[in-house]
């Protein structure tokens, strides 16, 4: 082999290993990111809004649509607060999953600062259910359709929540 060909043979190498350890940095960093996610296992289409108390305000979100099997990050970055709050409803509205902590929604896509006066500020009032997270810094909660509940480990509302 000619010293040519050997140094050709050596930058190229070089060069794959340096773009195998980018691709390696790269995944290993999208593993480790922090966020609140949403899995829908249920098989529609289902709606989700969040609601979370910031430094100033209460504030409430929607709607992410996730289509069923699928995830979404809804909040995508380290969680701030121990507990966040989660309304969701089937496209066809046969199933929702709420509770009795009140805010304000919309049927639109929403952004809304404030629980009090829903209806005088022109928005609807939607119950959503209440997460404790535990204070860690990524958290999952699934949605399953509730006539398909079996005996498992899930709550009775459909819900499963985990921090893995």
């Amino acid at each position: 082999m000619k010293v040519r060909d050997i140094l050709v043979l050596r930058i190229t190498q070089v060069t794959f290993s340096i773009l195998a350890v980018g691709i390696m940095l790269n995944f290993f960093a999208s593993q480790a990111q922090a966020d609140l996610r949403i899995c829908n296992k249920t098989s529609e289409l289902i709606g989700v809004a969040i609601g979370y108390r910031d430094s100033t305000d209460w504030q409430s979100e929607g709607w992410w649509r996730i289509p069923p099997d699928q995830c979404e990050s809804v909040i995508e970055s380290s969680l701030s607060a121990r507990f966040y709050y989660l309304y969701a409803e089937h496209a066809s509205q046969e199933d929702t999953w709420g509770g009795n902590i009140y805010m304000c929604s919309s049927s639109k896509d929403f952004q809304i600062t404030g629980v009090k006066d829903c209806y005088a500020r022109g928005y609807e009032k939607l119950g959503f259910f209440e997460v404790d997270t535990g204070d860690q810094s990524n958290w999952t909660v699934q949605f399953k359709d509730k006539a398909k509940l079996a005996s498992n480990s899930s709550s009775d509302d459909g819900t499963i929540k985990s921090d893995k």
